[in-house]
C-alpha cells in the first residue's frame, strides 16, 4: 500500500478534517482491508483497476460526504461505491490530489474529471489549480502539467465501467459539497437535454488550465518543467483554437518518425515514467500524444489572451531554455516536444496571419509572437534535427502499431509494405504473416509486390529464394481476397510496371511449375463451363494473371480456339479483366499494341487448321472487341492493323479469314467522336479491296496454282466495300483539302481497274466524279450526261452495250432500277425486240459465270421486269408436251418463260462455239447459280398457286402446277444432259427431287375423276425422260423417287 510522505499541506488538511485521524495511508489501508485488494492484485491490470477504484471512491467521498439517514436503506442498493464509501472517513480535495499524486494517475484523474457534470468538473479543476498554486512544489507542478496534458489527449467514448459508475453516481445524487464551498448549484446538473448544445467539457477546462499556468509559472524552475509548460501552452493554442488549419493531418511518414522519436526518448531516459513500459505500451502512449482531437475550441478573445501570455513566457524563459536545449545531453521528451510543437505553431501563425482578417492589435500580437518563435527555433532547432530515430526502432514501432491496430495503423501498413530497408527481416515477415487481413487493399498489395521484386532481384541465394516464395504466397493470399475491381487495379499496375511477363519477369519462383498450374487450372475450367462456374473460374484466372499475365492470356486464347464450344465462356472470363486492355509500349512502328492483341497473334494466328477453329476464333475475337457489358480488350483499329491489313493480298493464305474479320470489325459501333477507321489508312484499304474485286473479272482465267479468294468471298468483299463507303466520310479526314486529295488519289488508281469497280464507289465519290462506263452503254440507255460519262474500254466494242448494261444491273439494287428505267427498247418494233431478246440471252450467258450469288439474285428481277414489260421475248415451245394442255397457264407464264430462258442459255453455253470458253472448274459454279434460280422459281409457282388443299368451291390450279413442275423437271434434265461430265450432278439432284416433291403434293391434291390416269401417264413420261440421263447417280436417284410416286398412286 502507499503512504504519503509528511508534508505541511497534507498535515494541515488532515488536521482540519475531524474524521481523518491517521492520514491518507489509513484511508487506503481501511479501504484495502474492506475490499481485500492486497490479496487480489497479482497482475498489473488488476493493480491499475485498484488504483482507479481507489481514486473514484475517494473523489466520490469528497463530492458526496455523507447521505442523510433516510437514504441509507436505498443507498446500498443503488450506489456501487456505498459499502466502501461508508467505511472511509470524510476527506477533502487536498487528500484527493495527494492520492492522485502518490498513485501517479493523472490520466485516470482526467477521465473521472471529464465524466463529471460540466460546471462541477470546472470547479474541481479550479480546486486543483488552487491546490497547486499554494505552497507549490515540483511534484505539484508535475501533477498540474500532467493533468493539463491528459485533458488535451483525452478521447471521448473510452470510459470503462468504473468511470461510468462514478459519472452516474455524481449525476444522480448531486454534489452538496460544491454548494458548501460556495458554488452556485449547476443549472443542468442532472442531465438537462439542453446541455447537448453546449461546447465539450474540455473547452471550459482549457481556460482554467491557462489561468493555472499564469498563477504558477513563477514557481517553475526546472528547465524540463518549463519546456513541459510551454509545450502544453503551445499545443493548446495550436490545436484547440482557430489557429489550426482545417484538414492539417500530419503525413504518415512524419507521424511515424515522431512516434519513434518519442519512444526512443522514453527508452533512453531512465527517469521517464514510461521508461519501464514495454514497447507496445510506449507506442500506444506516444500515439495518444500525437493524436490530439480538436473537438474543443476556445474563443478568439481567449486565443489572443493566450498568445500574449505565451509571448511573455518565451521572453521570460527563452534565453535560458536555449542554452539548455542546445546541449544534446539535456535533450529529453519535454524539450523535444516543445521544439516540435513550436515548429508547427510557427507555421500555423504565418498561415493564420495570411488568411484571416485581423485587427491592428491582433496583427501586432501575431507578428511579435511569430518573430520570437522564429528566433527561438533558429537558435535551438539544430538539436532537434540531430535527433534521428534509429531505423530498427522505427520499423519496430510501425509493426507494433500494425499488430495492435492503433491509430493510423493502415497508413503504417502502407509504409511497411513499401519500406525496402525493413523488408524480409524476420520480424517483417512475421508481421506480414500475422496481419495479412490488413493488407487486403489493392494499393498495399502493389507496394508489397514492388518490395518483393526489389528483394528478389538483389537476393538470388537459397535463403532469399525461400523467403521470396513464402512472401509471394502471403501476398497472393491477400490479393485473392480482393474484389474483382480491386484485382483489376492490381493487374493494371503490374502490367504497367513489368509488362506482359508480370511477376515472372523477376520472380524465378513464379515460373517454376507455373505451366503445370496453368494446365491444371484450365482443365478444371473447361470441364465446368457454366454460369455457376464463372465466378470460380474468374477467381482462378485472376491469380494466374497476377503471376504471369501473358502466359495466362495466351492459354485462354489457345483454348478458346481448340476447345469446341468453350470460346464464349472463355471470352467472358477474359473480359472480366478490363486491366488486360493494357497497351504495350514496344518499338512497334504501328504504335502501341494491346497485350491481348499480341497474345492472339502469337498464340493463335497462323495456327488455325480447321474451319471450326477459324469460326471460333472469329466469334472469340468479336466478343473481345464488343463484350456485352465489359471493357473491350482489343480495339477494332488494332484488329484491323494486325489481322487484316497485312493480309489483303489475293495470294495470302489468310485473306478469306481476314476479310471475315474486317466485316466483323466494321459492325462494331464506334463510341468515339472520331471513327477508328481513320487510323487504319482507309483509302489504301479501299484500294486493296478494289484490286481484289478487279481480280474477279479474270477469275476463271487465273493460273490454277495461284491463290485467290473464292467467288463466295466476292459477296463478302462487296459487303465490306459498302460498309466502308458508309463510314469513310469527309469527317474522317483531317481537313477538307486532304479529303479531296485522297478521293482523287483513289480515283486515279481505280481508273486502272475494271470499270465496274468505280461504280461501286459512287457513295464515296459523291458529286466529285461522274459514273464512268463503256461508250456502248449510251447506245441502249438514255444516260444523263451530268451524271454519266464514257471511258475507253477496248474489250467493249460494237454491240456490247447490253453486256455493260447487265453488268451495271449487278452492281447494286439502286443502279439496277436506274438501268431498267433508262433502258431504251421500242416494244412496238418487232425487229428491235427480237434483236434485244437475242442480245439479252448472249449477255446473260456472258455475265453468268462471273456473278457471285448476290449479283445473280440481283439479275433475277431484271428478267421478270423485262418479261412483264414484254420487251424480252422468250417463246415457249412444246418440245416436252405430249398433248395440248387445256389449262390456264397465264399465272405461271413468267416462270415457264424463265425456265425456258435458262434452257436456251445453257444450249448456247454448251454449244460447240462456246465449248472452250469456260474452264472445267467454272461449270459447278454456273450450275449452282442455275439451281438457286430454279429453287426461287419453284417458290414463285407455289406462291402463285396457293395451298393445294382448298375447299371444293375454291378451286386450286393443281393440274397447272403439276404441268409447270413437269416442264421445269424436263428442262433441268435437258440441261443436265448438255453439261460436261465434271461432277455437277449434286446440285441438280437436290433441285430435281424438290421439283418432284412439289409435283407429288399438287398432283395428289387433284380430285378430278381422271387424276389417276393422268398421273400414271405423267409418271411414265417422266421415267422415259429420266432414262435418257447419262449421269448414273442422277438417273438412279430420280428413278427411285419416281418409283415411289408410282407406288403412292397405286
Amino acid at each position: 500500500m502507499w503512504w504519503f510522505p509528511p508534508r505541511p499541506k497534507l498535515l494541515a488538511a488532515a488536521h482540519g478534517a475531524s474524521t481523518f485521524q491517521a492520514g491518507a495511508g489509513a484511508v487506503l489501508q481501511r479501504w484495502a482491508v474492506c475490499w481485500g485488494i492486497g490479496a487480489r492484485c497479482p497482475s498489473p491490470l488488476q493493480h491499475g483497476l485498484w488504483k482507479k477504484e481507489a481514486v473514484a471512491i475517494v473523489w466520490a467521498k469528497v463530492l458526496l460526504p455523507g447521505p442523510p439517514a433516510a437514504s441509507l436503506d436505498q443507498g446500498w442498493k443503488e450506489d456501487g461505491f456505498f459499502s466502501v464509501g461508508r467505511m472511509i472517513p470524510d476527506v477533502n480535495h487536498t487528500i484527493l490530489f495527494e492520492l492522485v499524486k502518490a498513485l501517479d494517475v493523472p490520466q485516470l484523474f482526467v477521465q473521472l474529471l471529464l465524466a463529471l457534470p460540466r460546471d462541477v468538473g470546472r470547479s474541481q479543476l479550479e480546486h486543483l489549480v488552487e491546490y497547486v498554486a499554494s505552497e507549490t512544489s515540483p511534484s505539484d507542478i508535475r501533477l498540474f502539467l500532467d493533468v493539463w496534458w491528459e485533458v488535451m489527449k483525452h478521447k471521448e467514448g473510452q470510459e470503462d465501467a468504473i468511470v461510468s459508475a462514478f459519472s452516474a453516481l455524481i449525476h444522480q445524487h448531486g454534489c452538496e459539497s460544491c454548494l458548501d464551498d460556495g458554488l452556485q448549484p449547476p443549472k443542468r446538473f442532472k442531465g438537462d437535454p439542453g446541455s447537448l448544445n453546449e461546447p465539450p467539457a474540455a473547452t471550459s477546462l482549457l481556460t482554467v488550465l491557462m489561468e493555472g499556468l499564469k498563477q504558477t509559472y513563477g514557481s517553475i524552475a526546472l528547465p524540463a518543467m518549463r519546456c513541459y509548460g510551454l509545450a502544453n501552452m503551445v499545443e493548446l493554442l495550436s490545436v484547440f483554437t482557430e489557429l489550426e488549419p482545417e484538414g492539417s493531418t500530419l503525413p504518415a511518414a512524419e507521424y511515424l518518425d515522431k512516434v519513434s522519436s518519442v519512444v526512443g526518448l522514453w527508452t533512453s531516459n531512465t527517469e521517464s515514467q514510461f521508461h519501464h513500459m514495454g514497447l507496445g505500451e510506449k507506442v500506444k502512449e506516444a500515439e495518444r500524444s500525437m493524436s490530439l482531437l480538436s473537438t474543443a475550441k476556445i474563443s478568439r478573445e481567449e486565443l489572443f489572451v493566450g498568445l500574449g501570455f505565451l509571448h511573455s513566457l518565451l521572453c521570460a524563459w527563452g534565453e535560458e531554455l536555449q542554452g539548455t536545449l542546445n546541449s544534446s545531453e539535456q535533450l529529453c521528451y519535454e524539450s523535444y516536444r516543445l521544439l516540435d510543437t513550436l515548429t508547427t505553431f510557427g507555421k500555423n501563425l504565418v498561415c493564420f496571419s495570411e488568411t484571416r482578417d485581423l485587427g491592428e492589435d491582433e496583427t501586432h500580437v501575431v507578428l511579435e509572437l511569430t518573430q520570437i518563435t522564429k528566433d527561438f527555433l533558429t537558435e535551438t532547432s539544430a538539436s532537434l534535427k540531430s535527433k534521428d530515430s534509429d531505423t530498427s526502432l522505427v520499423s519496430s514501432v510501425a509493426m507494433t502499431i500494425i499488430e495492435q491496430k492503433l491509430d493510423r495503423h493502415m497508413e503504417m501498413c502502407s509504409i511497411f509494405a513499401s519500406e525496402k530497408t525493413w523488408a524480409f527481416s524476420k520480424d517483417w515477415v512475421n508481421c506480414l504473416m500475422k496481419n495479412k487481413a490488413l493488407f487486403q487493399k489493392p494499393e498495399l498489395v502493389l507496394k508489397l509486390l514492388e518490395t518483393l521484386v526489389d528483394f528478389a532481384v538483389s537476393h538470388q541465394d537459397k535463403e532469399g529464394r525461400e523467403l521470396e516464395m513464402q512472401v509471394t504466397q502471403a501476398i497472393v493470399e491477400c490479393y485473392t481476397e480482393l474484389s474483382l475491381t480491386d484485382k483489376n487495379k492490381v493487374i493494371s499496375s503490374v502490367l504497367v510496371s513489368w509488362g506482359g511477363a508480370g511477376l515472372s519477369l523477376n520472380l524465378q519462383g513464379v515460373t517454376e511449375g507455373f505451366q503445370e498450374d496453368l494446365n491444371v487450372t484450365f482443365n478444371q475450367i473447361t470441364k465446368s463451363v457454366s454460369d455457376e462456374g464463372l465466378t470460380r473460374a474468374v477467381a482462378a484466372v485472376a491469380r494466374l494473371t497476377l503471376l504471369y499475365p501473358e502466359a495466362t492470356v495466351k492459354q485462354v486464347c489457345n483454348l478458346a480456339v481448340v476447345n469446341r464450344g468453350a470460346h464464349p465462356f472463355l471470352a467472358q472470363i477474359l473480359c472480366s479483366f478490363p486491366a488486360l486492355s493494357f497497351l504495350e509500349t514496344r518499338n512497334d512502328p504501328g504504335g502501341p499494341r494491346s497485350l491481348v492483341g499480341r497474345c492472339l497473334e502469337e498464340a493463335v494466328w497462323g495456327r488455325l487448321s480447321t474451319a471450326r477453329e477459324e469460326e471460333q476464333f472469329l466469334e472469340f475475337l468479336s466478343f473481345l472487341m464488343q463484350p456485352s457489358s465489359a471493357t473491350p480488350l482489343v480495339s477494332p483499329a488494332e484488329v484491323t492493323k494486325v489481322f487484316v491489313l497485312p493480309y489483303l493480298k489475293s495470294d495470302s493464305a489468310q485473306i478469306e479469314l481476314s476479310l471475315q474479320i474486317l466485316s466483323k470489325v466494321l459492325e462494331v459501333q464506334s463510341c468515339l467522336e472520331e471513327h477508328w477507321i481513320k487510323s487504319c489508312h482507309p483509302f489504301p484499304l479501299l484500294l486493296s479491296l478494289c484490286k481484289l474485286l478487279d481480280g474477279y473479272s479474270k477469275y476463271w482465267h487465273q493460273p490454277r496454282d495461284q491463290l485467290f479468294p473464292s467467288l463466295e468471298t466476292k459477296d463478302l468483299i462487296l459487303n465490306i466495300l459498302y460498309q466502308l463507303c458508309e463510314v469513310v466520310r469527309p469527317e474522317t479526314a483531317p481537313s477538307p483539302e486532304l479529303w479531296v486529295q485522297s478521293l482523287a488519289w483513289l480515283h486515279r488508281r481505280v481508273a486502272l481497274l475494271d470499270w465496274t469497280v468505280g461504280l461501286r464507289l459512287k457513295k464515296l465519290y459523291g458529286d466529285h466524279f461522274k459514273n464512268e462506263v463503256p461508250a456502248t452503254l449510251f447506245e441502249i440507255c438514255a444516260l444523263p450526261e451530268d451524271e454519266w460519262t464514257s471511258r475507253d474500254v477496248p474489250a467493249y466494242g460494237p454491240g456490247s452495250g447490253l453486256l455493260a448494261w447487265m453488268e451495271c444491273c449487278c452492281v447494286s439494287t439502286a443502279l439496277r432500277e436506274t438501268m431498267l428505267t433508262l433502258l431504251t427498247v421500242n416494244a412496238d418494233n418487232p425487229e428491235e425486240v427480237n434483236l434485244f431478246s437475242k442480245g439479252f440471252l448472249v449477255a446473260l450467258i456472258q455475265v453468268l459465270p462471273w456473278c457471285s450469288h448476290s449479283e445473280w439474285k440481283r439479275l433475277t428481277p431484271v428478267v421478270e421486269n423485262l418479261l412483264q414489260r414484254q420487251v424480252l421475248h422468250v417463246p415457249y415451245t412444246l418440245e416436252y408436251v405430249q398433248y395440248m394442255p387445256l389449262l390456264n397457264l397465264r399465272p405461271f407464264a413468267c416462270s415457264l418463260q424463265f425456265s425456258v430462258l435458262f434452257l436456251r442459255g445453257f444450249q448456247l453455253l454448251c454449244s460447240s462455239s462456246c465449248s472452250t470458253w469456260l474452264p472445267a472448274e467454272a461449270w459447278l459454279h454456273v450450275v449452282q447459280l442455275y439451281c438457286s434460280s430454279l429453287t426461287t422459281l419453284l417458290g414463285c409457282v407455289k406462291s402463285a398457286a396457293g395451298p393445294p388443299w382448298h375447299p371444293p368451291e375454291d378451286r386450286t390450279p393443281t393440274q397447272e402446277v403439276s404441268f409447270v413442275c413437269i416442264q421445269m423437271f424436263c428442262h433441268l434434265l435437258h440441261v443436265a444432259a448438255m453439261l460436261p461430265d465434271k461432277g455437277c450432278s449434286d446440285p441438280l439432284v437436290v433441285v430435281a427431287l424438290e421439283i418432284l416433291s412439289q409435283y407429288e403434293t399438287f398432283s395428289s391434291a387433284d380430285t378430278a375423276p381422271s387424276n389417276a390416269l393422268r398421273r400414271a401417264n405423267e409418271r411414265h413420261f417422266l421415267e422415259s425422260i429420266t432414262d435418257n440421263v447419262r449421269d448414273e447417280a442422277l438417273r438412279g436417284t430420280l428413278l427411285q423417287k419416281l418409283s415411289k410416286l408410282g407406288a403412292g398412286s397405286a
